[in-house]
């Protein structure tokens, strides 16, 4: 009987099969890591290995199968999610002929000659589209149509990467809005391909595949996917989307201005907005909702976990020891160090991400401000603390950021996913910092969840996305305001955009390297 939906997740750093019941329960997972390889005499680039990528996530099916007593035969439909940005590449017969990766960053020429075509040569692909070219797609092909033209030359069709498991499976080259408009080629007041943009960058309507809406069914697994995964022939694979807009369905952010916080190695900070509407500053991304009919604005607040994890490693060495020896989480017991410490950490200012600027996308140089000899106002506890704090103000940052060209409001419940959900005092700062109620789902990591939901709408379980959606989130806990905090974390903000320009003009001068900064910025 099939019984189980299977989600095929192909992450930025590993690749993922989760298996859920019709009731949107995860019973069964199994992942492994993976990495993407540069190309020898290629800087930055970041390949993406579609053969070795598509054997680890055939292991993986089976191996979560298997975890859950299981066969092909339990399942009743499929659906993939993926890493954005990254692209696939086919020949005149179906088959692969490039693929890089998201982390790809082999363009950064490319992007700077697509800008020296005109002051407002990106900003016209910007105002369609909602990216910039520092993502994109069309840098990336130009730079093959540059360096490897033989390769250009085979080229007959484009994907994401969750398209690609899906042609995978099925023999069908197909795109969805919500990964296809990360590439920069989309009309998102359509969510189709734009044929005013694929003009102006010189490039074949043809390369372009037909689009597919998320919870609509692509096709079915050939026998030949069938024996290479185990799945039954014939077994529906619905169409998925990019990562955070599924994950932004499996948090439940469903309408015009819910808000979702997503706090992982990245934090995404993404707000529902009307179908169309972009941002006049360049500043805040704008990408297709996986909700039909709406767009969905989104700043990014860069490594965020990795700062967490680094401030771990490096100085919290005791605090991993003492987990492993009370099965605890290092993070639970650098929290409870901090929660000692007064809002606004003793004035310490961490200098990490910046508020987002999409059209001028760089960062200053990681540093930590204001630090005190004095060990008790700049203890670990202290200093994680500040951390965390920033996180939280980068985040407030830039939901102003979208407020102030989408006209959202800016009371409404956050909706809170991704590693740092799972935190007693993380939600809290958030909280405070915006102002807002934070809401906390049941399942942290949403993204497979959203995927589910979209299955279930394929097999008509369920009318639409949102309301498969609605069936399967479920709120596990509410953090109110604590307005007494909100002065001094509004402070707080005010010093740390004084400091974080200073830093960043030291980055201009040369004095400090930036912590990262986007191709071509």
């Amino acid at each position: 009987m099939t019984s189980h939906f299977l989600v095929l997740d192909a992450g930025t750093g590993s690749g993922r099969a989760v298996i859920f019941d019709r009731q949107g329960n995860q019973v069964g997972v199994a992942q492994e890591e993976w990495r993407h390889l540069p190309e020898a005499g290629v800087p930055g680039s970041m390949a993406f290995d579609v053969e070795g990528g598509w054997a680890l996530l055939n292991r993986c099916i089976g191996k979560a199968l298997a975890a859950c007593g299981l066969t092909g035969a339990a399942i009743a439909g499929v659906c993939s999610t993926s890493m954005r940005e990254a692209i696939v590449l086919y020949g005149e017969d179906g088959h692969e002929v490039w693929a890089c990766a998201n982390v790809d960053s082999r363009a950064g020429a490319e992007v700077a000659e697509l800008k020296a075509k005109g002051p407002d040569y990106e900003r016209d692909f910007y105002l369609i589209s909602g990216e910039t070219f520092a993502l994109g797609a069309l840098p990336r092909l130009n730079w093959l149509r540059k360096h490897r033209p033989e390769i250009w030359a085979r080229v007959r069709k484009l994907s994401m990467v969750n398209d690609w498991i899906a042609a995978r499976l099925t023999g069908e080259i197909t795109v969805e809005p919500t990964n296809g408009s990360t590439n920069g080629l989309m009309d998102l007041a359509r969510r189709d391909w734009s044929d005013t943009l694929i003009n102006r960058a010189g490039l074949d309507r043809s390369l372009f595949p037909r689009v597919v809406e998320p919870g609509a069914v692509v096709g079915h697994v050939t026998a030949a996917a069938a024996r290479e995964t185990g799945l039954l022939p014939g077994t529906p694979v619905i169409a998925g989307g990019g990562d955070v807009q599924l994950g932004s369905v499996g948090m439940g952010v469903l309408d015009l201005a819910d808000t979702g916080v997503i706090g992982g190695t990245f934090w995404q900070q993404v707000v529902n907005i009307p179908s169309g509407a972009v941002d006049a500053t360049m500043r805040v991304r704008v990408n297709s909702a996986a909700v039909a009919a709406m767009n969905q604005a989104e700043a990014i607040s860069f490594f965020v976990g990795l700062t967490a994890r680094w401030f771990r490693d490096a100085f919290c060495a005791e605090e991993k020891r003492a987990a492993v020896a009370q099965g605890r989480d290092a993070y639970e017991l650098m929290e409870d160090l901090a929660m000692q410490v007064p809002v606004g950490a003793h004035g310490i200012i961490p200098i990490y991400s910046d508020a987002m600027d999409f059209g001028r996308w760089y960062h200053a140089a990681p540093s930590l401000l204001n630090l005190s000899l004095d060990p008790e106002r700049c203890s670990k506890g202290a200093i994680f603390r500040a951390i965390q704090e920033n996180a939280a103000i980068v985040a407030a940052e830039n939901l102003d950021r979208v407020s102030a060209f989408a006209g959202t409001p800016t009371s409404g419940p956050l909706i809170l996913g991704g590693g740092a959900a799972k935190g007693r005092l993380w939600p809290q700062i958030l909280a405070d910092v915006t102002g807002r109620e934070v809401r906390i789902p049941v399942v942290r990591e949403a993204t497979a969840l959203g995927a589910a939901a979209a299955i279930a709408t394929g097999l008509g379980q369920f009318a639409t996305l949102p309301e498969a959606a609605r069936a399967f989130v479920r709120i596990d806990r509410s953090v109110a305001p604590q307005p007494a905090n909100r002065q001094a974390y509004d402070d707080a903000r005010a010093r740390w955009r004084e400091a974080y320009a200073a830093q960043k003009a030291l980055v201009d001068h040369g004095i400090t390297t930036s912590m990262w900064r986007a191709p071509g910025s």
